[in-house]
């Protein structure tokens, strides 16, 4: 079977094949001391054992409990910054947390999976989980937190109702951007550049046009133009995921 082919979703004897597939390629690891087998060879939690009732994939759940944009330094420095965001609101009445949230969001999402990232992304390789779902889960996992705290970090800057929800589209938008270019090359310092000089550059143009560069996240003339962009790079990830590729 190809690597990057698709695979059914488990469930009932799937699931306890699966199980044993995890315990069995974690036990013959275990004598190599690779950060691959310190992620895998541990109990689940108990966020991990709810992942695993309601994925129906224990697998699955490991790997979105691991995902490494959602461990606990990277969820600090996405609170750090969301929060300078909020203070920087709170003082210039700017939304700067609409223009910083798009960018963390898509960042996270870049560093969710693949080669060079992920710690345990050889043994995920080996689970009856597709590629592309793992890359589906972890995805959504990491839009909702952050799209989360960036709603927290509106609410508390006092920022206008029409900004707070705004900056959703273009976040979006930018997340999928960086998730196709870090698929399509496999490289999540390419997603991230990609999102960064994409959202640099539209800023700068609404600023050329408008005077106004949080015209961004507050034009509602770009909606369908964002919508239009998340749309065709949800494609190119899609069917990036889809070519097999040979586990390096």
């Amino acid at each position: 079977m190809n690597v990057g082919e698709d695979r059914p979703r488990p469930g009932g004897f799937e699931t306890r094949l699966e199980a044993e597939l995890v315990r069995v390629v974690t036990g013959r690891a275990a004598a190599r001391p690779e950060a691959a087998t310190v992620v895998w060879w541990r109990q689940p939690g108990l966020l991990e054992r709810v992942a695993a009732r309601l994925l129906r994939s224990p697998g699955l759940a490991r790997a979105l409990v691991t995902t490494p944009s959602l461990l606990l330094p990277w969820l600090i420095a996405s609170v750090a910054v969301l929060a300078a965001g909020a203070a920087a609101t709170l003082g210039t009445r700017q939304p700067w947390v609409g223009l910083l949230a798009p960018v963390v969001a898509a960042a996270g999402i870049a560093y969710a999976y693949g080669p060079g990232v992920d710690p345990a992304w050889e043994l995920s390789r080996s689970m009856a989980v597709s590629d592309r779902m793992v890359l589906l889960v972890r995805a959504l996992a990491v839009f909702a937190l952050d799209a989360a705290l960036g709603l927290a970090a509106s609410v508390a800057s006092g920022a206008a109702v029409g900004i707070t929800f705004g900056w959703l589209v273009p976040m979006t938008a930018l997340c999928t951007l960086a998730l196709a270019v870090a698929t399509v090359t496999r490289s999540a310092n390419s997603g991230v550049a990609a999102c960064v000089v994409g959202w640099a550059l539209v800023l700068l143009s609404e600023q050329a046009a408008t005077g106004r560069f949080t015209a961004a996240v507050s034009d509602s003339a770009l909606i369908l133009p964002y919508l239009a962009i998340a749309v065709v790079c949800v494609a190119v990830a899609l069917y990036a995921t889809r070519i097999p590729r040979e586990v390096s």
